[in-house]
């Protein structure tokens, strides 16, 4: 490419000024816009001997302010990062930008007006890089979200996730509502229990299966002496393996260590066995257990308040069903079915509190008399919902969860 000598005449750029060439054609459209941006700034440009700037000159000026101005437009307009970074390319590109072009062309400038060029080309290549970087800073949320002039507030703002109770939390507060309609109130107890609260009181043997060092989880590191429960001089003073609850019974025994009867209560909480994890087996997992304890107590309060229960939670008039069992803290044991959905559902155990569980506790089974009854929470939910995997429960994941 050849430079335009003074004779000739002058033409703007073809695009942004690049490719200094003869044309003979009219000037017109956005040519002419380069042509008289070029014009505008001449008188800035002459040089110390009175002669105006060179064709080259004013073309290469037209074509950097021409540049400059779409540039920051296409910058100031961008909406999304996308936007910013095809601007960027377009006009920054290191290869083939339309910045990049125009400066390939400032070999063209004759050497005694290099530094009227060069200047320029440094003041649109800031003003470009400043744009892109506002540019960034806005779609980044770094203006604070939006961009000043653009912000319109009638749009709809983004709307926060919220998060809810589990569905066994959800369980827990419907039982308690439900039981406490009955004048059954909630007491909660200790997770890390000693062997007498969670065998010894309940009537359970040292040789039971139920105290297999298999069967539950034993906490080696905790083991001291003494205790706090009443009554035994063996309970005082032998060594002791506390464990994680078994069973919420132990929470019976510890209200009635330190009530006298009447008592209507419920226990709710976690209890943990060393299960494998199936769909209906699980290490952790939560039990309501009941107790009514006063003169008079029978069977038949036991049924009347379980269908009671029944009716309110599955929504219906459920059906009951005693059928003998055996615990060792009750007698008789019965398991508790319920008629639902075309067929009988095992839902617990229960009974009348065995006379020797009385007595660990001081009071006299001549005189007062109990039931005692225990469901699974994860049961009652998964009924309820129709959930088919206890482990879906304990997943995490949200996709379940936020069904309910």
């Amino acid at each position: 490419m050849r430079s335009l000598k003074r004779s000739e005449p002058r033409s703007p750029p073809e695009q942004y000024g690049l490719g200094f060439h003869r044309s003979e054609r009219a000037v017109s459209g956005f040519e002419t816009a380069f042509f008289s941006g070029a014009r505008q700034h001449a008188f800035f440009f002459e040089s110390g001997r009175g002669e105006s700037m060179s064709a080259n000159l004013e073309a290469f000026l037209a074509a950097l302010a021409a540049v400059q101005d779409e540039g920051c437009g296409a910058f100031r307009d961008a909406q999304q990062a996308s936007d910013v970074e095809a601007a960027r390319i377009r006009f920054l590109g290191a290869k083939s930008g339309a910045f990049k072009e125009i400066e390939k062309q400032f070999a063209e400038i004759e050497k005694s007006e290099k530094r009227i060029a060069g200047m320029k080309l440094n003041e649109v290549k800031t003003a470009l890089k400043a744009a892109l970087d506002t540019a960034l800073a806005a779609v980044q949320g770094e203006q604070g979200g939006a961009r000043s002039g653009t912000f319109d507030m009638t749009v709809p703002g983004v709307e926060l996730s919220m998060g809810h109770v589990h569905p066994i939390t959800q369980t827990i507060d419907h039982l308690k509502e439900i039981m406490g309609r009955m004048g059954f109130e909630a007491a909660e107890g200790p997770e890390v229990e000693d062997p007498w609260h969670n065998f010894v009181a309940l009537n359970i043997p040292e040789d039971h299966p139920a105290r297999d060092p298999l069967d539950n989880f034993y906490l080696s590191t905790a083991r001291v002496i003494g205790g706090e429960g009443p009554l035994s001089e063996v309970h005082r003073t032998e060594p002791m393996n506390y464990l994680l609850r078994s069973q919420t019974s132990t929470v019976q025994i510890r209200v009635m260590e330190s009530r006298r009867p009447p008592i209507r209560v419920i226990s709710l909480g976690r209890v943990y066995r060393p299960d494998a994890p199936d769909a209906t087996h699980y290490p952790m997992f939560h039990q309501m257990e009941g107790l009514m304890v006063d003169a008079g107590v029978t069977m038949a309060n036991l049924k009347t308040v379980l269908r009671v229960f029944a009716n309110n939670y599955l929504g219906s008039d459920v059906q009951i069903r005693f059928r003998p069992s055996f615990f060792p803290f009750t007698e008789p044991s019965v398991e508790v079915d319920f008629w639902w959905n075309g067929g009988w559902i095992e839902f617990g155990g229960a009974g009348m509190v065995d006379p020797a569980v009385l007595t660990a506790v001081g009071y006299d089974p001549q005189e007062v008399t109990g039931f005692a009854f225990g469901l699974g929470v994860e049961r009652l939910c998964m009924r309820r919902h129709g959930i088919t995997d206890i482990r879906d429960l304990y997943s995490g994941d949200l996709r379940f969860l936020n069904q309910f």
